[in-house]
């Protein structure tokens, strides 16, 4: 499972343009005004191959006249207790606050690895101010520009250079396939997982977790053995304003990324909401595998085939491009096929470490771009000459080799992918195309 890095400090020192830096991406906003960021921005940042889950918080202040306040200093408290890593970001240009000596002291409390992380450090004499950080204790202050991107790198390094490898954590973990059940509150996820264990609790193993946890249930009959993991309900993020809810949003988000298929509840009697297709989001950005269930099928007054299908490709619509995952619509309730759920998500995770021999991949693959050469660029051709699969990907991951590796575009990486799945079962599981000069 990949770590989690928290973002906290005082309002105003850069953290959601630090976070929108280390994740590449622009998703929170950034502005002057303290207090801009009250909810929490969820990332995954991918450096020199490793991986780590981060997240923005909002600025720590007291005796302010936000009425949020206090909300926002008890989330900040829940992802300082939550995190594996804690990112402490002042500004240099301005130097040591009151505010940030009381951070500072939460943080020595916390016992959490800490890195301070100074800001702004290109602005005018910001550099003078460097050294006062050293009166926190908290280790020597890395100088950053979260606005031009100086200065992250060594950031980078110092977060993941004590992080064990994926190879390592392989090896450390027990090899039996994890499905976590996701889903918005009250799709069914808890009635689903009781249904799956019947009567027969000698069968199921608890691992250790609160009620607050994602809990992991070890099953193993009918010839199955896998846990499978309940989590909590994931809301939208303006909906979770209390402070224990959000300890389980955080907890559910790493269920998700320490599983291997990710079991998608969703309430037929809804229909499918913009939260579903959040969470699906976040379950193809972590690259797990995916089961939609449909619950609660027996409620629904239309159950013909017809209405099936038009279920169906409603949600495949909301969730392209990715569309080659199983869809089954069931009942916890009545335990109309459940079974079938479990049965399919085995199969994702059999299929997601489906290994292609080298020589059939070519044959095949070869044969289609002869077919259905890559477009040409400026009378220039793209020649495809060898594709292999990478054999301990996390995922399957083909790599083609080519001359004009830049120059094949995302349609036609679509392209290969679909013709890979046409050819081998990949169902439910994402798939990785990459381009290399041959």
């Amino acid at each position: 499972m990949s770590k989690l890095v928290a973002i906290v400090g005082r309002p105003n020192v850069g953290k959601s343009t630090l976070f929108n830096r280390l994740t590449q991406t622009r998703r929170a906003i950034v502005d002057d005004t303290a207090g801009t960021t009250r909810d929490r921005q969820y990332g995954m940042v991918d450096w020199d191959g490793q991986e780590f889950s981060i997240v923005d918080t909002g600025g720590w202040v007291v005796n302010s006249d936000d009425v949020f306040e206090e909300e926002i200093n008890k989330q900040v408290n829940i992802a300082i207790e939550e995190a594996d890593v804690i990112l402490f970001v002042v500004d240099a240009s301005v130097g040591v606050t009151d505010l940030d000596d009381k951070v500072a002291n939460i943080l020595r409390r916390s016992k959490k690895p800490v890195i301070v992380v100074a800001n702004k450090e290109d602005r005018s004499e910001a550099r003078y101010n460097v050294a006062e950080f050293y009166k926190f204790g908290l280790g020597d202050p890395i100088e950053v520009s979260s606005a031009n991107g100086s200065g992250t790198g060594e950031l980078l390094d110092e977060i993941v250079k004590d992080m064990p490898r994926r190879e390592e954590e392989e090896e450390t973990e027990e090899n039996v396939a994890k499905f976590a059940i996701v889903g918005r509150p009250n799709a069914g996820k808890s009635s689903i997982i009781n249904a799956f264990i019947g009567e027969e609790r000698h069968i199921v193993t608890d691992i250790a977790g609160t009620t607050r946890d994602s809990i992991y249930h070890r099953y193993n009959k009918f010839g199955f053995d896998f846990y499978l993991v309940d989590t909590a309900g994931i809301r939208k993020k303006q909906k979770v304003n209390e402070d224990i809810e959000y300890y389980s949003v955080i907890r559910s988000i790493r269920a998700i990324e320490g599983s291997d298929v990710c079991i998608l509840m969703i309430d037929a009697t809804r229909g499918i909401e913009g939260q579903d297709a959040n969470i699906f989001s976040l379950i193809q950005r972590n690259r797990k595998g995916l089961v939609v269930c449909v619950n609660k099928w027996d409620l629904v007054e239309d159950k013909s085939i017809t209405a099936q299908k038009h279920f169906e490709d409603a949600i495949r619509s909301r969730f392209a491009p990715f569309t080659d995952f199983p869809v089954i619509f069931a009942s916890a309730l009545t335990k109309q096929r459940i079974y079938k759920v479990l049965e399919t998500a085995i199969e994702v995770y059999n299929n997601r470490r489906r290994v292609i021999p080298t020589s059939q991949l070519n044959t095949y693959m070869l044969e289609q771009i002869a077919l259905t050469p890559p477009p040409s660029n400026k009378g220039k051709f793209v020649k495809i000459k060898y594709v292999t699969m990478l054999k301990d990907a996390v995922i399957p991951t083909f790599i083609f080799f080519c001359n004009l590796p830049q120059w094949v575009k995302e349609p036609y990486r679509r392209f290969l992918e679909n013709k890979i799945r046409e050819k081998w079962d990949f169902h439910g599981t994402p798939v990785a195309i990459f381009m290399r000069d041959k």
